[in-house]
């Protein structure tokens, strides 16, 4: 780590400043790892740097725990892409399709722990590591490795974003993960927490449930819904999350639309994951997709088309790729 630590000074150079860019609508896994890096920079180089992001956070309760953490981050503006400001991209890599790193752009620093992107190779430092659960525990491990004891907000933010990512550790958490959850524990603001994790939410959180219960449509062990529009693009991610503890389920594809955009969240009680790879094969090329093993999502633009229309698409799409016989007839939830 130490190693790892010099190499990532070394990359920032002379820069006065650094942009952080999270991936799109950040979840609490980037906020807390955007705001550890950007502790990092300023308590061992002085370095002052900016947490921009693109979309919005909708989720209430990583609504919470930005309120909680003081708003370190703000929305993408125009001008932050045309400063010379190295850029350091956390937990997203150039390539993703879920940031806002232009396209011929190439980013200084990646941080991430999702598959390897080759657009990562042209960064000056780059450290991926997709056996780790969450990127909050690699930022922990730069924290420990240069020295800096945690004031109890950052430990709360990586802790949660620990948490989340890995089901608290019931999802493909590596030992690296469990050695970061519990150096946090003890240094978390433990009433904050539990009121980040209990944030009330608005009512259309409970409307949209309805639809997405009563939308659901069982193939044996794999659930499909489809939402309508939605207040925001988590919204589907949290459905899907729901839609998995029902009784018999392996599969959950949950499908809404946020503005102009067809979103997917899958998800998945499989021991040998693939919610990438649905994912994946339903979207195509006509969007962006990405994840891991248990849960993934993606995101298609429309360009005039009918969204019911597509949602069915993709819902076959779903079908076939784990093939469900195309004689079984869907058995509605409600």
């Amino acid at each position: 780590m130490q190693e790892r630590l010099d190499r990532l000074f070394e990359a920032v150079g002379g820069a006065t400043s650094v942009l952080i860019l999270p991936h799109n609508d950040p979840d609490p896994d980037a906020i807390a790892s955007a705001l550890a890096l950007r502790h990092l920079l300023a308590e061992r180089l002085g370095v002052k740097s900016h947490i921009a992001y693109k979309g919005i956070i909708g989720r209430a309760e990583n609504k919470a725990l930005v309120r909680y953490i003081g708003y370190p981050l703000r929305p993408l503006a125009g001008s932050d892409l045309r400063q010379s400001a190295p850029i350091a991209l956390v937990d997203t890599q150039p390539g993703a399709g879920n940031n806002a790193l232009p396209p011929k752009s190439t980013a200084t620093i990646v941080i991430d722990h999702h598959p390897w992107l080759e657009g990562t190779a042209a960064a000056d430092f780059a450290d991926v590591r997709s056996d780790v659960g969450a990127t909050s525990t690699i930022l922990t491990e730069y924290l420990q490795a240069a020295g800096i004891e945690l004031v109890s907000s950052l430990a709360t933010a990586l802790f949660y974003g620990i948490k989340t990512d890995t089901m608290g550790l019931s999802r493909a958490a590596s030992p690296a993960d469990v050695a970061a959850y519990f150096y946090l524990q003890s240094r978390i603001d433990i009433e904050a927490l539990g009121e980040i994790e209990q944030a009330q939410v608005p009512a259309e959180y409970f409307q949209k449930l309805d639809t997405a219960l009563h939308a659901v449509w069982i193939y044996d062990g794999t659930v499909i819904s489809y939402m309508g529009p939605m207040g925001h693009p988590d919204l589907a991610a949290e459905m899907a999350d729901i839609l998995l503890r029902l009784e018999g389920t392996q599969w959950v594809v949950c499908i809404g639309i946020y503005e102009d955009n067809l979103i997917l969240a899958a998800r998945t009680r499989s021991r040998w994951g693939g919610a990438e790879g649905l994912v994946r094969a339903i979207v195509g090329n006509q969007g962006t997709a990405g994840g891991h093993g248990t849960m993934a999502g993606g995101r298609v633009l429309l360009q005039g088309e009918d969204p019911e229309q597509v949602a069915l698409q993709f819902g076959q799409r779903a079908l076939r790729y784990l093939k469900v016989p195309p004689e079984m007839v869907g058995k509605p939830l409600i």
